[in-house]
């Protein structure tokens, strides 16, 4: 993989537990902090910034998650997930799959608009304020007793709000940028959705869609693909045409991807998860088993779609960056924000074929 922020990495990730520990430190003025304080809508901030070059990837990245070809995080780097979105478009597209950001996938990919790669936006209250668990417990039986799983801290739910990286948000600004309600951030452009807020919602999925930045109305899948060797879900509308994919880890060794043709029978958005030490390998069945209560945190993430194949499922995960470099127990996972635009367009019943 080619990082893009070369330099910037190198020094930033260094600061970047500092600027962690920093977060909130000082008060915002007053006249900064948006007045409702309920609100989760980033506005542009009124800030004398130099304009930010971005470089030609990262731009390409925040295009492909807009147009439903998810790079995974947005990074600046060419690595595997970047390329294999880069050929699901070029293929929904009629492009030669280059995997490459050739001249016919940059306009294809602009559609005749100028959208710029990143955003300075304010900092709204309402996201600000959490609530966090600052000291996340690594053991599943201490989980089991926190209310919720959700962000460690701010700078988290701000790289997964930008479908992103907290390294890759240093990058973007500095090591002594303070994080807080009211200021001033510079993101990857990932817009606000409009979400409905009226109807039953006993789990709170309205405010998860708002706070990843995905939008309650998707495309329809006819199907879903999961395809091991590419490390991608695909979407297929039912003219079977290529709508949307997704990078995705699927399977190990110990836990192959179970191949085949798979209904999906329902799916839980912020799901509690039932933690079944006898059903890992990997983990001592001295361990007892547990109920771990919904959030971004939790093992499956946000949502759960169950399938027809008995213990597997598609769903989140609380380590983003990991998807398609690490291994799962055969189930197939998204990142929180991918997992949550595939919970909006499948339903029971959706075919899901799992292939080499």
């Amino acid at each position: 993989m080619k990082p893009i922020f070369i330099l910037p990495c190198l020094l930033l990730v260094a600061g970047c537990n500092a600027a962690l520990d920093r977060e909130g430190s000082e008060k915002a003025p007053a006249a900064e902090v948006a007045a409702d304080s309920d609100t989760l809508r980033f506005e542009d901030a009124k800030t004398d910034a130099a304009p930010f070059a971005a470089p030609p990837t990262l731009r390409a990245q925040v295009l492909l998650d807009h147009l439903g070809f998810s790079p995974g995080v947005i990074d600046g780097r060419e690595g595997q997930s970047y390329v294999a979105a880069l050929r699901g478009f070029q293929n929904a597209r009629g492009i030669e799959e280059s995997g490459k950001l050739d001249a016919a996938t940059e306009e294809a990919l602009l559609q005749g608009r100028d959208i710029p790669a990143t955003r300075m936006v304010v900092i709204p209250a309402g996201f600000a304020k959490g609530p966090f668990v600052p000291a996340f417990p690594k053991d599943a039986a201490d989980q089991a007793k926190l209310p919720a799983l959700g962000y460690r801290n701010l700078t988290e739910a701000l790289a997964e709000r930008f479908h992103t990286t907290p390294e890759t948000l240093v990058a973007l600004n500095s090591p002594s940028t303070l994080v807080g309600a009211g200021r001033p951030f510079r993101v990857p452009n990932i817009p606000d959705v409009d979400v409905p807020k009226t109807g039953d919602d006993p789990r709170g999925w309205n405010g998860t869609l708002e706070r990843l930045g995905v939008a309650p109305e998707q495309l329809a899948a006819a199907k879903v693909v999961v395809d091991k060797s590419e490390g991608v879900l695909k979407v297929y509308d039912d003219a079977d045409r290529l709508v949307a994919q997704f990078p995705a880890t699927m399977g190990s060794q110990h836990d192959p991807l179970p191949i085949g043709t798979w209904k999906i029978k329902g799916v839980s958005r912020n799901p509690d998860f039932h933690y079944n030490p006898k059903l890992f390998w990997d983990v001592s069945n001295d361990k007892d088993a547990v109920m771990l209560k919904p959030g971004p945190n939790s093992p499956v993430g946000v949502a759960w779609i169950d399938l027809s194949k008995p213990h597997y499922g598609i769903h989140g995960t609380s380590e983003p960056h990991t998807i398609g470099r690490a291994e799962s127990h055969g189930c197939v996972r998204l990142t929180n924000w991918d997992a949550a635009r595939v919970a909006q367009m499948v339903k029971p019943g959706t075919p899901a074929i799992f292939q080499n």
